[in-house]
């Protein structure tokens, strides 16, 4: 039987008048697509109200309430970051947790200029979660998101660059946005700021690209490399930070290069030992180009460019009483859709997911590839038994009706 393969988007996955378009730009899909994505800074002024999303009241609950340790939370004033141990504090009675954010502590720092920095929020909000989930599934790239919080008059950080796209969401209050364009275009994740430390600094005494205050509902496009420092105005400002860590071609020629030695690891000719005494590569380093290149001609890494991908994200949140609950109330009239955010991925009888795969008979591939539409399907119309086993993976979950 030959090998098919065939991707299926998630539930949410929209050509156009995704969250992009109806959220964050006012220029259109197709020109953004054209004129900037990866290539200029853009601000979108008035792009909607995102209190749906986060709030002061969040801050305050994921500070206070929820717990959270480190690295979930950093503390910057002045270019600089405060130590962990600086504002974190044991879990008190009943755990045995030393690191634990101490909201005293994290009052102090704030209220003496501190920005706090709350990381990873697309692992500890839901609506942060959902919309970055949306976004990521969109733009085709994986979507981080961190919330900062700056006190009146006071930066976190000095002007850098970061190594992934972003789009900035004012939240709450005003910040003044300076923006100097790249001194290294579309650096790479192994090439921080930090390396050019000197012509960073130089850069950011010239003529600003863009110099502006952000108010809430305002988004500012920045593609990787671009310069910027952030100051807050007369009040606490809010903004969240949607990164967007982007495939690149180095990425893809990283995977190209990596499914070829795989390759060359199946040649005799490449695992067999240099003659003895040999005192420089010469001849030998011409075969070996010879048969790399031949390698990197023939290889197929989408295989692993895929299982890359799938382990760069999570799949949308799954409630084991809800799951087991539906388990043991399937019936042929029990509702059921794709879990989101899967990388759901067929390849010939194999299914694949960020939660495994699983192979099934050929009698199972119409229903497969029915419910991998991402809609909500009876599980009567797909098999009774096939759902269950599903269910029980984790790939589908149930609907409320």
């Amino acid at each position: 039987m030959s090998t098919t393969r065939t991707d299926f988007q998630d539930p949410g996955a929209i050509e156009g008048g995704g969250v992009l378009e109806t959220r964050l730009i006012d220029i259109g899909r197709e020109r953004f697509a054209r004129d900037i994505w990866g290539r200029a800074a853009l601000l979108t002024r008035g792009a909607g109200d995102f209190s749906d999303l986060f709030s002061a009241g969040a801050v305050d609950e994921l500070v206070s309430r929820r717990g959270l340790r480190t690295p979930f939370l950093r503390v910057a004033k002045g270019g600089s970051t405060f130590p962990d141990s600086s504002f974190t504090s044991s879990a008190g009675v009943g755990a045995t947790i030393s690191d634990q954010l101490d909201d005293t502590a994290l009052w102090r720092k704030f209220a003496d200029g501190a920005t706090l920095v709350l990381q990873a929020l697309h692992r500890t909000w839901a609506p942060v979660s959902d919309f970055s989930s949306s976004l990521s599934t969109e733009l085709g790239h994986p979507v981080q998101a961190n919330a900062y919080i700056t006190p009146p008059q006071n930066r976190g950080f000095d002007d850098h660059y970061d190594v992934h796209d972003v789009f900035v969401l004012q939240i709450e209050g005003t910040k003044r946005w300076i923006i100097h364009e790249p001194v290294h275009t579309d650096p790479l994740r192994d090439q921080p700021w930090t390396d050019r430390r000197s012509a960073v600094a130089d850069a950011a005494k010239g003529e600003a690209y863009i110099d502006t205050v952000l108010g809430p509902g305002d988004v500012l496009y920045l593609p990787r490399g671009w310069l910027h420092a952030a100051q807050a105005q007369g009040e606490v400002s809010i903004h969240l930070t949607l990164g967007i860590h982007s495939w690149t071609r180095y990425a893809l020629a990283e995977q190209l290069a990596q499914a070829a030695l795989a390759a060359l690891c199946d040649d005799p000719e490449m695992r067999r030992t240099l003659p003895l005494g040999v005192e420089g590569p010469g001849a030998e380093l011409d075969l070996v180009r010879e048969r790399l290149a031949g390698a990197v001609v023939e290889a197929d890494s989408s295989s692993l460019f895929h299982r890359t991908r799938r382990g760069q994200g999570r799949p949308a949140p799954l409630g084991p009483l809800a799951q087991l609950a539906a388990v043991r109330s399937l019936g042929p009239e029990s509702v059921v859709r794709l879990r989101g955010a899967l990388e759901a991925r067929l390849e010939g009888l194999r299914l694949t997911t960020r939660v495994g795969w699983l192979d099934f008979p050929a009698a199972d591939l119409p229903s497969i590839t029915r419910l991998l539409d991402g809609e909500i399907h009876a599980a009567g119309d797909l098999g009774v038994e096939l759902v269950e086993r599903l269910l029980r993976a984790g790939v589908l979950v149930p609907v409320e009706q």
